[in-house]
């Protein structure tokens, strides 16, 4: 299918970039031209930011159940839409069309529980010890930038979206070039949606090292969400600070499973390598290191490897396909380098997943690794596995936290108490047991040190994320 000249969404209205300059996207899998986005630019971005600006005093003031409902009729239109959707994930992104409609159907419920929430926003009273009587009420921020990554295109996308104007925010949304389609067929979805004012959203597509940078640093932007590599997060930091902006940010992972001797070994395969293949591995969450106690060890890597050869990699349009192509020809030489540097390294390729054309590394798994090397340090993003051993429990837990990141974390154990009082030791923004990291509409989720930065993302806590607390003082002396 080809989609042709796509227009960005501001104000209401469809338009071209300021330059009229556009720019191709491609199937992934065969390298085709699908269509072209508007190639925006700062005046593109004052214009949206502007438009935002515009429209947030009377959405922020609109009563709670108005603006709920106006927020579930999209999570109802994104319903309608989800098969295209899924499909428009799989020629752009790769994520296999049958597999895409759980992320499709999410991204309607991000809307739903959002809408919920937002008749909920709830401020407290403080006691107070002298004539005065102290209140807390929560307020929308403002303009909200959001900057959305590549890997879970259409979830993330919505799920920023339905919690910055649930909590009566109006926003400016960026997606990474890969999916520029996918953006602009959300704004067509949202154009659908007669009662949403014009403004409240606006959808813009361009490069992020000229407009995301540029969102962040805007003077009439009030915070920003971002998600995506913890090095673009420190630069959207630096943009932000001048202005004291709020950020609300989602980072990379180097995620700890940590397997005890009493393990349900069936059950671990079967949820672990779920995480590590799903999407080809290009999740934020998806386990980063393996430590298998040495009572289990080969029993686990050898069902592990069966269940990883089964998996089928291919044509993301085919049903029968496991795992589709890697989102960019950038990224998967990226990939490759961290496989070949796992080699040189002196780690042992059990499973080597190169023995496909194009963009598509099939399931990968090392043994022997060593905290030295560079695939154990850092996030690989993509279908690799990395196997360690263990003794000493002490030890175990110390390795499972020497990481400059702090996203999440799973333990493997039938003793349920044993697993809660070791999950006080992990340094996380959120922990398993016999489970790995599951992103849910309701459930918030996010990091701590270099994975994350302003609080959680989802639930009605990542509603909360996108608001102020603003003090009342009320006298109540008598006169």
């Amino acid at each position: 299918m080809v989609y042709g000249n796509m227009k960005m969404w501001i104000g209401g209205e469809w338009v071209d970039a300021e330059s009229g300059k556009t720019f191709p996207t491609v199937n992934v899998t065969t390298g085709e031209p699908i269509g072209t986005a508007p190639l925006a630019d700062k005046a593109d971005v004052d214009k949206a930011v502007s438009a935002a600006r515009k429209a947030f005093p009377a959405w922020a003031e609109l009563p709670p159940g108005r603006r709920s409902a106006i927020v579930a009729s999209i999570g109802e239109s994104l319903k309608k839409h989800a098969k295209e959707m899924a499909h428009l994930d799989a020629l752009e992104h790769g994520l296999p069309e049958h597999i895409a409609i759980g992320p499709t159907m999410g991204a309607a419920g991000n809307f739903e529980q959002a809408a919920a929430y937002s008749r909920h926003l709830e401020g407290h009273v403080i006691p107070s010890n002298n004539d005065r009587m102290y209140c807390l009420e929560r307020v929308p921020v403002g303009v909200c930038a959001l900057i959305t990554p590549w890997n879970m295109p259409f979830f993330l996308m919505s799920q920023k979206v339905a919690l910055s104007i649930a909590a009566g925010n109006t926003c400016v949304l960026k997606v990474p070039s890969i999916n520029a389609l996918t953006s602009l067929k959300f704004a067509e979805i949202l154009a659908e949606v007669e009662a949403l004012p014009k403004g409240v959203v606006n959808i813009i597509t361009g490069p992020g090292g000229t407009i995301g940078t540029y969102m962040a640093s805007h003077p009439d932007v009030d915070c920003v969400g971002f998600t995506g590599s913890t090095e673009t997060g420190v630069s959207i930091m630096q943009a932000a600070a001048p202005t004291l902006k709020k950020l609300v940010m989602e980072l990379g992972g180097k995620n700890p499973a940590i397997l005890f001797p009493d393990a349900n070994i069936d059950h671990a395969v079967e949820i672990l390598a779920h995480h590590q293949f799903h999407n080809c591995g290009q999740a934020c969450g998806s386990p980063g290191r393996y430590y298998i106690h040495e009572n289990i060890y080969d029993k686990f890597l050898e069902k592990y490897l069966e269940h990883a050869k089964h998996l089928v990699v291919g044509d993301p349009l085919d049903a029968k396909t496991n795992m589709g192509p890697l989102v960019s020809r950038e990224h998967y030489n990226k990939v490759m380098g961290y496989i070949e540097s796992g080699v040189k390294d002196g780690a042992t390729l059990v499973l080597d997943g190169r023995k496909y054309d194009a963009n598509f590394i099939g399931p990968t798994v090392f043994t022997d690794v060593t905290p030295d090397m560079k695939i154990y340090r850092e996030e690989i993003f993509g279908p690799v596995a990395v196997m360690c051993k263990w003794s000493d429990e002490e030890e175990v837990m110390k390795r499972a936290n020497d990481n400059t990141y702090g996203l999440t974390a799973s333990i493997w154990t039938r003793n349920i108490a044993h697993a809660l009082k070791l999950g006080k030791k992990l340094t996380v923004g959120t922990f398993s047991v016999n489970a790995h990291n599951f992103i849910a509409a309701e459930a918030p989720w996010g990091g701590v040190r270099q994975s994350g930065v302003g609080g959680k993302e989802g639930g009605y806590q990542g509603l909360l994320e996108y608001t102020e607390q603003k003090m009342i003082t009320i006298c109540l002396r008598e006169e």
